[in-house]
């Protein structure tokens, strides 16, 4: 099945909306706060941006969404705001794709993993258990920084159809 073949459209993990969207905000406001980091305007509209989405979210459309009236913002705007949300572990990046997400899990410092559907475009984050090649890249010596595991497939809608 190509992804022009996919009709369905609803995400793994659709949008926040409402008071999920606002109750989301304010705990990253809240744990800025406990780190002692800034969640500044432009900072909380791309989160806020990406806790809407229904899929990942390139760069460049975050750019062009950017403004509450529709004003695109400046690119290093939207690019310093992702290199926070990254660090800080608000949101991953999915390499494959060039995309952007926010973090669906609560634990911190976590290894990053993803299912992404082919067709529908759908990214969902769960954790691994990569133990075992971990243990094994330490006994040859490497210190691992960060993992991020990306697996392209079907997701069960998708497969439905």
């Amino acid at each position: 099945m190509h992804a022009a073949d996919c009709h369905h459209e609803e995400g793994v993990h659709p949008g926040l909306k409402g008071h999920a969207l606002r109750r989301a905000l304010a705990a990253a406001q809240v744990r800025c706060q406990t780190i002692q980091e800034r969640l500044t305007e432009p900072r909380r509209r791309v989160l806020e941006l990406l806790l809407e989405a229904d899929a990942p979210l390139k760069a460049y459309d975050l750019i062009a969404t950017f403004g509450e009236d529709g004003a695109p913002a400046k690119p290093p705007t939207v690019y310093r705001a992702l290199d926070f949300l990254e660090r800080q572990g608000f949101a991953h990046r999915i390499e494959s794709l060039n995309a952007f997400v926010p973090c669906r899990l609560e634990a911190e410092n976590h290894k990053a993993a993803f299912l992404i559907c082919t067709c529908c475009g759908a990214a969902e984050e769960f954790e691994p258990d990569l133990s075992p090649g971990l243990a094994a890249a330490q006994a040859k010596g490497y210190q691992v920084a960060s993992v991020t595991l990306e697996a392209r497939g079907l997701c069960p809608a998708c497969r439905a159809e």
